[in-house]
């Protein structure tokens, strides 16, 4: 029997080409599992696609282009890894805007493996608990945060992992503060 501890949620999953596909499918399969009702938002307006470890993946449907995209129009954020799609997220002014708005809302956010990049561009690392992929280390301790090298941290309104191993651990700690954020939408 499905969850409902996500019921009338709306997530925002932000993704460029080159996301690792099971860091937005099994997390994606999880918040609609709990009610949650998903959707890809990308710079591109049609499909994106994934990277699947060492080679390209599955493309996957775009279901809100990022120009349409209101972080007021969505309860929570994912922020997938897989090395090429945070590293050109974070080189794109809008989806960097998009991501900064759901911290300055306190909305909260969940970020695996290589996703935390976004979190440090837009400058919301700082003081904050933060597990990634290990090549990040240096990145968030620059930017101000303290790297944890733990499955799951949790750190306020944000959660994070460090690689799809932890995947199951962090879809549970994403689940619960999902679940325990008010609705900041504005009524349709």
């Amino acid at each position: 029997m499905a969850s409902t501890a996500l019921k009338g949620k709306k997530v925002a999953i932000l993704v460029a080409d080159g996301f690792e596909e099971v860091e937005l499918t099994k997390p994606r399969q999880a918040l609609d599992d709990a009610g949650a009702k998903t959707s890809i938002v990308s710079p591109k307006d049609d499909t994106v696609r994934s990277w699947r470890h060492t080679e390209w993946g599955e493309d996957f449907d775009v279901d809100v282009p990022l120009r349409d995209a209101k972080a007021e129009n969505f309860d929570a954020l994912l922020l997938p890894g897989g090395v090429l799609n945070p590293d050109k997220l974070r080189m794109d002014a809008d989806a960097m805007k998009f991501v900064k708005s759901f911290f300055d809302a306190g909305k909260p956010v969940a970020a695996i493996c290589h996703g935390p990049w976004s979190v440090i561009e837009v400058g919301a690392a700082k003081g904050r608990k933060i597990a990634s992929w290990p090549s990040l280390k240096s990145d968030l301790r620059n930017a101000g945060a303290e790297w944890i090298d733990q499955e799951v941290v949790r750190d306020g309104n944000l959660v994070s992992s460090r690689n799809p191993d932890d995947i199951p651990a962090f879809n549970r700690e994403m689940i619960k503060l999902f679940s325990e954020a008010k609705a900041q939408r504005p009524a349709a």
